[in-house]
């Protein structure tokens, strides 16, 4: 045991990079004779050796079939590619559906608030160009003038227009000052 201990306790160099890479190579080369062979018996199996024929004829047949075999390959590829789509048509359906089942719906994504030329533009298009500025067409008020008209003594008897707009003759003159 004694022998044992002092082999394991000595410590072992370090494997060399040179050495370590080697090891990869061999191992990576493998793999590829391996993949390379599985190739050859793979078309050994279903690629029958081509036979070239040595009148005019002969070859214009086999390229007939060989066109013939290509269409069939497409209008398979084709159909396939169909089938796909319609997949994932039905599939994005059903997404919509479990989604909607389930009340994750998407909602409409948030919107900024429009100016008032943003939505004249969006509603009457870019060749009309509308300016609204609504805040120049206010009206502006003066705090002083307001101050002035309403002296708190001159508001007035305020009988006076109580009896002057009861009764028919009142709604009367309302109506004609109105218009």
């Amino acid at each position: 045991s004694g022998d044992i201990s002092l082999r394991l306790t000595a410590r072992c160099p370090p494997p060399h990079p040179q050495s370590v890479m080697l090891q990869i190579a061999a191992t990576e080369l493998e793999k590829e004779e391996a993949a390379e062979a599985e190739k050859q018996n793979y078309l050994s199996e279903h690629c029958p050796p081509l036979h070239l024929p040595g009148s005019m004829s002969e070859v214009q047949e086999l390229c007939r079939q060989l066109h013939a075999k290509i269409d069939a390959a497409e209008e398979e590829k084709y159909d396939m590619e169909i089938r796909v789509q319609k997949s994932t048509k039905e599939l994005e359906d059903m997404n919509q559906k479990l989604s909607d089942l389930r009340g994750k719906s998407s909602g409409p994504t948030a919107t900024r608030r429009m100016s008032a030329d943003a939505m004249l533009k969006a509603l009457l298009g870019s060749k009309h160009k509308v300016c609204m500025d609504l805040r120049a067409n206010l009206k502006q008020v003066k705090k002083e003038d307001t101050e002035k008209e309403r002296d708190p003594r001159d508001v007035g008897d305020w009988r006076k227009n109580i009896e002057e707009k009861s009764g028919m003759e009142g709604r009367k003159k309302m109506f004609e000052t109105e218009s």
